[in-house]
């Protein structure tokens, strides 16, 4: 890759597109970048030594996808395994196979912590500096578009309460962020403190050989049981291309999603009713699903849990695991204690209580001087931010799969950069001009975790193209054909004609 001249390549190397991420996001950016701009030099910065982002950094037990694989896989890369829930192991074979079968892999920079993003706008380019993670060197690249795919959410530690008493305890405690191999539970009692996503992947899987689970939670979360294998589309497989089989699945499961996502938002009466029976139907009539599988809230006002094969519930009728909904009084010596005067004698507890959210993979951003102050700025369709030239992100779906937006950015990042190249400029950048529009939180969640941190994020409009639509085929007009020439990207090219690669000094000579 060309350099910058005055200087040598370890201290700073120029590329068209920088992409922060090695996880899905931005292996599907080096896809595309590759497919629909093959004269743009790119190159992938990721933190950690293997690539996969969430898929690498996540080793609890039972890690796995919370949504189908026909539509959290990538749209150029068809799943062929017969399940279509997938463990962590098998979804990160398939970013490594996409990797290779790509020749992405070499783009991959690895262990660079990047730091800090400035922009010139004299220049038109960005100037990253990135920490190498062995060394502590700090490192310089540059580039004329800067694409973050590092995710929402803090590496390096997930959320846990401030528990009272928790120097007590005798056992050990850990968050599913920071599993490790040597961490042992057969035969153990262990408490998972949660009710999301990761606690119902926990519990199942620890209640094989665990003494006993207890899923310890403040209030419940809706959960919903689905088949951990495609029927349809492993029959399908068997007389027809693997690809046309992928499409047709993918489309049906995008087409199920937004249904059921409209129906449970439109009549969120009739759709709690229909999941509550499922549950009963699951755990039988003597079982209280109203205390412990009953949430405060309307369906979908936060992320539905998914179960294979119901497996939670069956873990839970067969004894091998308990919910408790109740308040932590204090930990003991051994175990918790809670406000109702219960305690739950522990060996192991595990706080599956969230993440933290990070915006940009807490990437300090200065433009032309000044730190951009994110709040302030509202995203463009979710992925650009007003007044900060030539930078995307790419973020999923909170009520569907993460990859089936990303897909969009990606191709959206494409299109643009192309469209830039035809016209002649080198800047692109969303404007307000002005206007003031009505604003909503980045993401319209309940959830804890976002709540916790969704200050610290841009803001939303209310109507397009300010407003982020978690709506799969709205965005297929708005972001993937929607016109680039709309208005609000203002295009300009940089006041010198030099070369975006040249420094300073280089123009003085």
């Amino acid at each position: 890759m060309p350099t910058i001249r005055g200087l040598t390549p370890e201290a700073e190397e120029h590329v068209d597109v920088l992409v922060v991420g090695a996880g899905i996001s931005g292996i599907g950016a080096g896809y595309h970048l590759q497919k629909n701009c093959p004269g743009k030099t790119y190159a992938i910065l990721e933190r950690r030594e293997n690539l996969g982002g969430t898929w690498d950094l996540f080793r609890y037990p039972g890690i796995r996808s919370d949504s189908d694989m026909y539509t959290l896989g990538y749209s150029f890369k068809p799943w062929t395994d017969p399940k279509s829930i997938a463990d962590g192991p098998s979804i990160l074979r398939y970013l490594n196979d996409t990797a290779d079968e790509y020749g992405i892999r070499e783009k991959i920079r690895h262990g660079y912590h990047v730091k800090k993003a400035s922009w010139s706008t004299e220049h038109a380019r960005w100037t990253v500096e990135a920490e190498h993670v062995l060394s502590g060197r700090l490192t310089r690249f540059t580039c004329g578009f800067l694409f973050m795919c590092a995710g929402y959410y803090d590496y390096d530690e997930g959320y846990t309460p401030d528990f009272p008493g928790r120097d007590c305890f005798q056992g050990h405690v850990v968050h599913p962020q920071k599993w490790t191999e040597d961490i042992e539970y057969a035969g153990k009692r262990v408490v998972v403190i949660g009710s999301g996503a990761t606690a119902m992947t926990l519990v199942p899987e620890m209640a094989k050989t665990a003494a006993h689970v207890t899923m310890l939670q403040r209030s419940p979360t809706y959960v919903v049981a689905a088949p951990s294998e495609d029927r349809m589309a492993n029959g399908l497989r068997r007389h027809l291309p693997d690809r046309l089989v992928y499409s047709l699945i993918r489309a049906r499961n995008v087409l199920f999603t937004a249904f059921f996502f409209w129906f449970c938002r439109r009549y969120p009466e009739r759709a709690k009713k229909a999941i509550l029976g499922q549950v009963r139907q699951h755990l039988g009539r003597g079982y209280d699903v109203a205390k412990h599988f009953t949430p405060r809230y309307k369906p979908w006002d936060q992320r539905m849990c998914l179960v294979p094969e119901g497996d939670l519930f069956e873990s839970i009728k067969s004894g091998a695991a308990s919910v408790v909904t109740d308040h932590i009084d204090t930990f003991t010596e051994k175990g918790i204690r809670l406000e109702s005067g219960d305690e739950i004698e522990a060996d192991l507890v595990v706080t599956a209580t969230g993440l933290k959210l990070q915006l940009l993979g807490g990437v300090e951003v200065e433009v032309d001087g000044e730190t951009v102050h994110f709040p302030d700025t509202l995203t463009y369709k979710g992925m650009m931010f007003s007044n900060v030239p030539n930078l995307a992100m790419s973020i999923g779906y909170t009520n569907a799969s993460w990859t089936l937006k990303c897909d969009l950015t990606c191709e959206f990042v494409a299109r643009l950069l192309n469209h830039m190249e035809k016209k002649g400029v080198d800047t692109v950048c969303p404007r307000t001009h002005g206007a003031e529009p009505e604003v909503d939180p980045m993401l319209d969640f309940t959830s804890g975790y976002v709540q916790r941190s969704i200050q610290d994020f841009p803001k939303q409009g209310r109507a397009l193209p300010w407003r982020a639509y978690q709506n799969y085929m709205i965005d297929i007009w708005t972001v993937a054909l929607g016109s680039l020439d709309d208005g609000t990207l203002e295009f300009t090219k940089r006041p010198d004609a030099a070369s975006p690669t040249a420094t300073p000094d280089d123009r003085a000579a």
